[in-house]
């Protein structure tokens, strides 16, 4: 009897030193090493990949953003601002690019919603940009699978370079050639599709850049339920 108790302590005792040198290896030794590589080699996107301006965080560049005009009374939905760059739509609806709403709409080709949905988006988009409605491309009116990709296609942030330039009476050539700089490829050269981030894109646009000298930023709601706040 008593060999068979002193039997199960010292399993218990072993089971317990595993527990012990584990719980140490993988939760402290282990979160501790990867913290410090990311924080050595990569501080930048270890820390949210944070735009910033005058040193103060403002936007991450993994996140998108609505760039909409300040709020106004009697105003019940938000309007985009003709100043900036506008993003793809987001997923989220009326909550924006809040990140505790991430996902897609699960909505499919034969949906008569989806496709009402992109009919009045597709309008509401040429209208804004001063184009045909066939030349509206599809990420202007489509979300992305997360609902929150920052990223737009070169042809949609083409599209806009008229309507930005004409609101901020700036040359269009101008606008053109910064959106051009931003126009990032494929990554390894295959994966994905060109595309244009529109946070950063908007950050250089405020500018403070040295190709734009444009006034300050009026308003930029990363979400319907938080304020207003400028750049």
């Amino acid at each position: 009897m008593f060999g068979s108790l002193a039997h199960v302590v010292r399993d218990h005792l072993a089971a317990l030193r595993m527990l012990l040198v584990f719980t140490v290896i993988t939760g402290i030794a282990y979160p501790l090493t990867i913290t410090g590589i990311a924080q050595g080699l990569f501080p930048h996107q270890a820390n949210g990949s944070m735009i910033k301006d005058s040193g103060r965080p403002v936007a991450s560049s993994l996140l998108g953003q609505n760039f909409d005009l300040p709020p106004r009374k009697g105003r019940t939905t938000a309007a985009p601002d003709p100043k900036w760059f506008q993003p793809r739509p987001s997923a989220a609806g009326s909550t924006g690019y809040d990140p505790t709403s991430s996902g897609a709409s699960n909505l499919g080709p034969n949906s008569d919603t989806l496709v009402r949905r992109i009919a009045q988006r597709r309008a509401a988009v040429a209208a804004f940009d001063g184009v045909r409605p066939g030349s509206v491309p599809a990420d202007a009116v489509t979300a992305s699978g997360s609902g929150l990709d920052p990223d737009i296609s070169p042809a949609y942030a083409y599209e806009q370079v008229n309507r930005v330039a004409k609101a901020r009476g700036l040359d269009p050539a101008a606008v053109r050639r910064l959106v051009a700089a931003h126009v990032t490829g494929r990554r390894l050269g295959f994966l994905g599709q060109k595309s244009v981030n529109v946070v950063r894109l908007n950050h250089d646009l405020d500018g403070s850049g040295p190709t734009m000298n444009t006034h300050r930023a009026p308003c930029v709601t990363p979400s319907a339920r938080e304020p207003c706040s400028t750049w």
